[in-house]
């Protein structure tokens, strides 16, 4: 199969490359060399390399930043979907939209989680320009949404690097974590491949994909680093107490209930995700953060 992987430098691009170029044709493209808000960028990599599926795990994720930079927000997370939709509805291309909880307000009293077909409201310009790009998707007629929530990887930064970074730091200094926000830690190898096996299959629309279980962003750090065996020292806060330019939904839990339905559900419990992670990665995350 001849995949085009928009994003390839991000945690998530990253590992779709590493799983899916063993028994695939991947070809992979990202900022500066191939930017998915030009058009006749865009329009050059479909002639060149032809893609059967497109995997589009481009986008602009500094919540916070997206608040006073929203035109470079839609620009990315909606424009970009919008012309990747229309060479691959020019192609005969399947696209593969990766979007996110985000498109939810979280008002929903956790743990119940968030199905498929519940209605998106999203509270973050991020947010809305996810959802937009979910609807720009939606004009191919093949097309995949995947939605997940609270991504980590070997790849770029992420929320337990930043932990690691913080208690390894000063393991004295006492690091506040919401406790009041909650979801799923999700691998983005896990996610990788889970994309692997839709790949393999005739589904559409739109799937939840995030790690089964859920907690807080606080008992997801505490787990992180016991995990790592590192001292710290950590104390739960509220979102009032750590206010962000940006709004969270307090619940982002997903249920991900076609892919059961389908019988194509490989995502893991979240410790379980976690304790491989630091297993395969554990060297490796220790030299990053005392970089």
């Amino acid at each position: 199969m001849k995949i085009l992987i928009t994003g390839a430098n991000g945690q998530l691009g990253r590992d779709c490359h590493h799983l899916l170029a063993q028994h695939h044709d991947t070809s992979c493209c990202d900022v500066p060399l191939i930017d998915i808000t030009d058009e006749h960028q865009v329009a050059k990599i479909f002639t060149d390399c032809t893609p059967e599926v497109v995997i589009n795990c481009a986008a602009y994720t500094a919540v916070d930043a997206c608040e006073h930079d929203r035109q470079r927000c839609l620009e990315v997370n909606a424009r970009g979907p919008e012309i990747l939709a229309r060479q691959c509805a020019e192609h005969g291309s399947r696209l593969v939209q990766i979007s996110t909880d985000y498109i939810f307000d979280g008002l929903r009293p956790a743990p119940h989680p968030y199905l498929e077909d519940d209605p998106p409201h999203p509270l973050s310009v991020y947010g809305e320009s996810k959802l937009a790009g979910e609807q720009a998707a939606q004009s191919v007629d093949n097309h995949l949404i995947i939605r997940t929530a609270w991504l980590y990887g070997i790849g770029n930064k992420n929320f337990l690097k930043t932990m690691l970074r913080l208690a390894l730091i000063d393991p004295s200094r006492t690091i506040r974590v919401v406790n009041d926000q909650h979801g799923s830690l999700t691998w983005s190898w896990r996610l990788a491949r889970q994309i692997e096996t839709l790949l393999d299959s005739d589904l559409t629309g739109i799937v939840h994909a995030s790690a089964a279980g859920h907690s807080t962003w606080y008992q997801g750090a505490r787990f992180f680093l016991d995990a790592m065996k590192v001292p710290y020292s950590m104390i739960p806060c509220t979102t009032a107490e750590y206010p962000t330019p940006a709004r969270r939904p307090a619940n982002s839990i997903l249920e991900n209930s076609r892919l059961k339905a389908a019988g194509l559900d490989v995502m893991a419990d979240w410790q379980e995700d976690i304790l491989t992670f630091v297993d395969r990665y554990r060297d490796q995350l220790l030299r990053e953060a005392e970089e």
